[in-house]
């Protein structure tokens, strides 16, 4: 039976070095400050945010909330963003997605400054990341990237299998994977005999949003399996992209859904903050 990679644990001991080195830069006159900015009434939009705004006063950061309503126009929310961008007090700026249907999604994350674009989206970011220097990784892969670290997971040489080619998540991870000299194959909804590459994972990162859409029979005997996918399945049910039950008896490690790398993702981000909070002294 596999072991469990519990990413509450360790987003609970990240967490708490970020409160440490925090409480570090404050007593350097520097509080970092995190911008979210939301528009419309999106229900797991506002869940998010109140989550990143409560999990930045855990960690002793100060956070800035703008609630914009849904018929705010693409050239009010480039005002405010172009406002943040110069404000000394904040140092990243989150504007969270889906945007409303008229505003150019695009042209919103490139207009927010590469110095304090802490999800890692903007095109100047993606770019560092690809050649290797990044400034700042996106949260979720980070997160995936600190859980395999924190487990013990070395990636020199093994086969790493994505399965997901968002740019949020399964494009980033596979070149933070390479960057860790892993030789990495990215699946998608065109790869023909998705089991069989599968099959072939030392360590197996699925992303797909589709739920428990790879079977627990297709994973290789101890493949490491990071299950990125949270779907909702009934009322109340969550489920990962990965059969849990059946991966588990033949993996050697696997992250649950929920509990797994959720709770990486803001953690993530406080930690992104930070650094960009270290880097403006």
């Amino acid at each position: 039976m596999a072991t469990i990679i519990d990413g509450k644990a360790i987003a609970a001991k990240i967490r708490s070095e970020i409160t440490e080195e925090v409480t570090r830069l404050k007593a350097q006159g520097v509080t970092p400050g995190l911008a979210v900015v939301l528009v419309g009434e999106d229900p797991a939009s506002k869940v998010y945010v109140s989550m990143k705004e409560k999990a930045c006063q855990e960690a002793g950061m100060f956070s800035d909330e703008y609630k914009l309503h849904t018929e705010t126009s693409e050239a009010d929310l480039l005002a405010l963003v172009d406002r943040l961008n110069n404000d000394p007090r904040i140092h990243g700026i989150l504007v969270q997605l889906p945007l409303p249907g008229h505003i150019n999604t695009e042209k919103v994350l490139e207009a927010i400054s590469p110095a304090k674009d802490v999800d890692g989206f903007h095109p100047y970011n993606v770019g560092r990341l690809v050649v290797g220097k990044p400034l700042f990784q996106p949260c979720t892969p980070y997160g995936v990237m600190v859980m395999l670290r924190e487990a013990g997971v070395e990636l020199a040489g093994k086969e790493v299998v994505v399965v997901g080619r968002s740019n949020i998540v399964g494009k980033p991870v596979a070149f933070m994977c390479l960057q860790q000299n892993a030789t990495v194959t990215l699946c998608h909804s065109r790869t023909r005999d998705l089991a069989e590459k599968v099959r072939s994972a030392d360590v197996l990162i699925a992303a797909v949003g589709k739920p428990e859409m790879i079977k627990g029979e297709w994973v290789k005997e101890g493949a490491v399996v990071i299950d990125v996918g949270v779907n909702r399945v009934g009322e109340k049910k969550l489920v990962g992209d990965v059969e849990f039950g059946a991966a588990a008896e033949r993996a050697a490690a696997i992250t649950p859904v929920p509990g797994g790398v959720g709770p990486m993702t803001i953690t993530m981000l406080l930690h992104n903050t930070m650094e960009s909070a270290k880097r403006s002294i």
